[in-house]
């Protein structure tokens, strides 16, 4: 048992459920929501949209995010490679940003996506209002939903590169 307000614990490949309290709660999911920023990024590698080596240009709005961020300064331009492990490890809201405007040219449009990815995985109690769970007002998930897309990102092996980093040079050191 757990004192948590909600939890569900899924087995990724069958997704048999071991463990639910409360999954269907919505709740603000903060950097949780990073998870289907990710698999986006690697779903557009897989697709051929991308490549890990493109280079992607920092805008002022990505340079602007607050909370935990990689430093960008805009008009730089570093990897997809680069923003991968920012995104994954150092929780960056800017690379969010930057790779948001870098693959749909605006950060609204990535959003859409993210809506609409979150509709086809059935995360039926999802909205998502940006891409890197700042506060935001009608900005939700629950546990059964977050499972499922986690889940899925688990299937691009190429992610594991980058979540299994303990330690590491980024950006700026």
């Amino acid at each position: 048992p757990t004192t948590a307000k909600s939890v569900l614990l899924m087995e990724q490949s069958t997704k048999q459920i071991l463990y639910e309290n409360n999954p269907d709660e919505k709740l603000p999911i903060a950097s949780v929501t990073k998870i289907m920023t990710l698999l986006l990024i690697m779903e557009a590698i897989d697709e051929g949209k991308i490549t890990m080596d493109d280079m992607v240009s920092v805008s002022e709005r990505a340079m602007s995010m607050g909370g935990s961020t990689m430093f960008l300064e805009a008009g730089e331009e570093l990897s997809v490679s680069e923003m991968i492990k920012g995104i994954a490890v150092a929780s960056a809201n800017d690379g969010c940003v930057a790779m948001a405007e870098h693959i749909s040219g605006s950060v609204e449009a990535f959003v859409e996506m993210m809506n609409n990815r979150a509709k086809e995985l059935n995360m039926t109690n999802t909205n998502f209002q940006n891409t890197n769970g700042l506060d935001e007002e009608n900005h939700y998930s629950t546990a059964r939903d977050v499972a499922l897309m986690s889940c899925e990102l688990l299937k691009h092996e190429k992610i594991f590169e980058f979540t299994k980093i303990w330690t590491d040079k980024m950006h700026d050191g």
